[in-house]
């Protein structure tokens, strides 16, 4: 219908009116996407954008939400469960994976790719009833934890003095510590802080990161680990009212990594094995209201 005026939402705030010239605009560079609310006159309800036939192209189902001129519902609000879901091309994850891997080997750099790499994959992450998240991470943020990161990874695999792995060992699972920490910190959703918390130890993180290197001596066996590491860490999620799983069990976690780990060798397949392998790695965190 042209001419008419549009609102769009964006957080607790609604934007508009926008006549259909400027909204289109706002659909070329990005600003709305297939999970942004907006609302037209004619419309009943709010919609996302992808709902609308002939807009963009079609999505789920949104919840309710009030016309223009009544409060948006809150950031904090609880929502309804489902398994998260990444969208990205498998060369654009070949190609920042390249310079993750790269930028860590030469160490200065290790800030810099890996802001980027984490904000890159986090935007491209969908988690139901918060639409595609976003990242606000900076690289000098905690740029020596990256640094410590590159250094120890480093240095204990190209000197040969006798044990120095296992003293820099407790040292990278406490940088590895402050890492989730930060990237829990940083996440928003529809442009708004997420306000998340890792409130496990460091100490229990650096267990859990030990044992897992321990594991790898049964040659399965670490696959089990890391599935209980994973829920372990998602039982410490602070800061949101719903539940956080990690829902593989080990066995799929061993074949698949197997698989990639086969594709990898191989060299040839790697672009395809390393996405098919991070869309389902990421497949496996849900989230669901809390039980009472």
């Amino acid at each position: 219908m042209p001419g008419r005026s549009w609102f769009v939402a964006a957080g607790d705030k609604q934007e508009g009116p926008y006549s259909e010239e400027e909204f289109r605009d706002l659909i070329a560079r990005g600003h709305v996407r297939p999970d942004t609310y907006v609302w037209a006159d004619g419309m009943q309800d709010w919609k996302y954008a992808g709902d609308i036939p002939g807009l963009l192209s079609p999505g789920g189902a949104p919840p309710a939400i009030p016309r223009p001129g009544v409060p948006m519902p809150s950031a904090n609000a609880d929502h309804g469960g489902g398994s998260f879901s990444a969208e990205f091309s498998i060369w654009e994850m070949l190609g920042r994976a390249i310079v993750f891997v790269i930028g860590f080997l030469l160490i200065i750099p290790a800030p810099w790719v890996a802001a980027s790499f984490y904000g890159w994959l986090i935007s491209r992450i969908h988690v139901p009833g918060r639409g595609y998240l976003g990242f606000t991470g900076k690289p000098m943020d905690i740029w020596y934890v990256f640094i410590g990161l590159a250094l120890t990874t480093y240095v204990g695999s190209v000197t040969d003095i006798p044990f120095l792995g296992l003293l820099l060992f407790p040292l990278q699972g406490y940088l590895s510590w402050m890492t989730v920490r930060w990237v829990l910190a940083n996440l928003t959703a529809e442009g708004r802080p997420l306000q998340l918390s890792f409130d496990g130890s460091p100490w229990g993180y650096i267990g859990w990161y030990a044992l897992m290197a321990i594991s790898a001596i049964t040659i399965i066996g670490w696959a089990w680990v890391l599935v209980y590491w994973m829920r372990w860490t998602c039982n410490n999620i602070g800061g949101t009212r719903r539940a956080i799983s990690f829902n593989a069990t080990g066995l799929e976690v061993l074949w698949r990594t197997l698989v990639f780990t086969i594709g990898c060798v191989l060299i040839i397949p790697i672009p395809w094995v390393m996405s098919w392998y991070t869309r389902w790695y990421v497949s496996q965190f849900s989230a669901s209201e809390r039980l009472a």
